[in-house]
């Protein structure tokens, strides 16, 4: 099959990194949090509170593309990304949709929203987790995850589905 991306996607709290890194530890792939792509700009907008628009996403799901296309040359990896439109997520497979596996981290808004109050040091507030929910398109190509199972259960259930 060669090497590709698993996409791990979600609104902000339903546990992307958390199951990126465990699923990492298990397979051995490479994990990477879209987070970390981010321009300073956006941080710092989200950090006042303020959603992102499309115009602010653009430049930075073109920028994870790149990174991707690119590592998956040589290796399978693992990516945390919202994702929340298919429009996004056209783009973040644009060129490489074959190689794209894509993981949707479902829950309703009162679980992550308790979630993320109980969070520290991530530069999105709860406050933001609605207009989260209302961008949300539900993928119609990815496996779904139930965020309410443990997340070793979750890792598990990714693996045999992969």
């Amino acid at each position: 099959m060669g090497h590709r991306v698993i996409y791990i996607m979600g609104v902000a709290g339903s546990g992307k990194t958390t199951i990126g890194q465990l699923l990492s530890a298990k397979t051995g792939y490479t994990f990477y949090d879209a987070d970390n792509f981010h321009p300073q700009k956006n941080i710092e907008k989200m950090g006042n509170g303020l959603p992102l628009t499309d115009d602010d996403r653009w430049p930075w799901l073109d920028n994870i593309n790149a990174f991707v296309s690119e590592k998956i040359n040589t290796l399978t990896i693992i990516m945390a990304c919202s994702a929340l439109k298919q429009a996004y997520r056209q783009r973040l497979c644009k060129g490489i949709a074959q190689q794209c596996t894509w993981v949707f981290l479902k829950g309703d808004y009162t679980t992550i929203a308790d979630r993320m109050k109980n969070r520290t040091g991530h530069f999105m507030p709860a406050t933001l987790l609605q207009s989260q929910f209302d961008a949300l398109e539900i993928p119609a190509n990815a496996m779904e995850a139930d965020i309410t199972m443990a997340p070793d259960k979750i890792v598990d259930f990714i693996i045999s589905k992969i």
